[in-house]
Formats: C-alpha cells, structure tokens, sequence
C-alpha cells in the first residue's frame, strides 16, 4: 500500500485541535499568486483557506495553492462560493483537508455539506482519482485519511443560522463554525453594525452556545488589528481568520504612507 504524504500529519494535528477546542488561527488567501501563500504558510499559521466565494482564483489555480500550502506544512482547507456537493467533490479531489461552507441555516443544510464530503455509506460523495488519491495509487490511504482527518467548518451569517444553532452543531460530522458579522448583520437589517445590541446578543449567543457543545467558535477579523485578535481570543473564540492578503498588503502600505506624510507634511 502507497503511503499518504504529509498531508496526514498536518491535517491530524489541526482536526486534533479542533478535537480539543483549542485555539487555532489562520488566515484568507483570494490573491492567486503562490508566493502569496508560501509566505502566509511560513509564518506558522495551523490553516490558510483559499477563498472561492469572493476571488477569481478557479480550480486549476486552486490546486496550486492547496500544493503550496501543503507543502509548506500548514492545513489548506476552502471556502466554497456555495453547499454544492460537485464544487466539495472537486476541491478535496484535488487535496484540500477541509472545506468552509457559507450560509448553512439549517441542519439540513449542514447535513448536506457532510453528505458531499464523505464516501458512502457515511455521506454521498461520487468516487474519482485525482491528486487527492494519489491519481490514483493510494485511494484505500485516502479513504482511510478522509473519515478521521476532513474538516467541515460552517458559516453563521444569517438570523435563521442564528435561531437554528443547536441542530446545525448537533450535526454529526461537523468540526466548528465561523460567523460572518457583515451577512449576519445585513441579514438583520443592520449592515456593518457590530456594535448594535441585537446584533452583539446574537453573537454571543452563537458563541455560548458553540461552548456549551465545545464545539469550535470561529470569527474572521478584517483588519490586521493584534488588540481584536486578542479581544475575540478573550471571548472565548476559538477557530479564528486573522485577515487576509488584500487587506494585508494594503494595511501595511497604508500605514507607511501615513507616517510619512505626517512627518513631511
């Protein structure tokens, strides 16, 4: 039997803590540029997710990044544009550890995104060969690595998640979620509003339910801001994005730019 590479380990250690409810944290790639992600990877991040919902990375390139960053030994997981099993089928095929899956509502929903990533008789998913398997030289490995070491991250980012909380991580099969504060406000009528009471109350709701199931709580963090990333670790958020390469490169910038003309001015 053909032995898995890397991937194995990594993966373990992630799902591991998530296992534990430990903190982890990563961060968002919508930049296809592969030295992009070798960078990201090599600052010691446990995850990068390869962002399909708001880039014009496409499946090729997506293969090339997961690659990167497996090879740089950090977890490669998706966010998918959609809970379309054909999209899950693809992006594991082509090696992610996990996928990250927006707008599930509904235990139904999130029953439907295990169903795409497993085999039967666990889920639904159809059976190809791709880098995933080896191309086809270590399937059973595969096999074996899929049911212990995948990971299925749901996004709260509407009201309906909100109310429906319990039965979305009773699911079996799912690892953590992830709210996404700007669709959960909008989706309240309260666009951008963090800071609005029934928008914070639903938060830490979600949050306190999350621990009552120690279950991982995710939050991404926009900006490049260490005093946030310290106040949501202090929440008690577990499963946290810290930025992403846009906001990065164009934060940093910024803020020499600034310096600069204060001083000069």
């Amino acid at each position: 039997m053909v032995k898995m590479n890397n991937m194995n380990l990594k993966s373990n250690v992630l799902k591991n803590k998530l296992r534990l409810n430990q903190v982890t944290l990563g961060s968002w790639i919508t930049l296809n540029n592969p030295a992009i992600a070798e960078i990201m990877s090599n600052a010691g991040f446990d995850w990068l997710t390869i962002d399909l919902e708001h880039s014009v990375i496409d499946y090729f390139e997506t293969e090339n990044l997961i690659r990167t960053i497996e090879l740089s030994g950090v977890s490669p997981l998706i966010r998918l544009s959609s809970n379309d099993p054909i999209q899950i089928k693809r992006v594991m095929d082509a090696g992610a550890h996990g996928i990250i899956v927006p707008v599930v509502n509904t235990a139904e929903q999130a029953q439907a995104a295990v169903d795409a990533m497993y085999y039967p008789t666990r889920g639904k998913r159809g059976v190809g060969l791709a880098r995933a398997q080896g191309y086809g030289s270590s399937f059973e490995d595969y096999c074996d690595w899929l049911g212990d070491n995948a990971i299925i991250i749901v996004q709260i980012e509407h009201i309906d998640a909100v109310n429906n909380i319990e039965e979305i991580l009773d699911t079996p099969h799912i690892d953590g979620l992830i709210l996404g504060p700007y669709d959960l406000s909008a989706s309240m009528g309260k666009p951008g509003k963090f800071e609005d009471k029934d928008v914070q109350e639903s938060i830490d709701y979600v949050l306190k339910m999350a621990n009552k199931k120690s279950m991982p709580s995710g939050i991404h963090i926009i900006e490049p801001n260490v005093n946030e990333l310290k106040m949501r670790i202090d929440m008690g958020f577990k499963f946290l994005a810290y930025s992403l390469d846009v906001r990065m490169l164009d934060a940093v910038s910024r803020e020499g730019i600034n310096i600069k003309n204060n001083l000069c001015s």
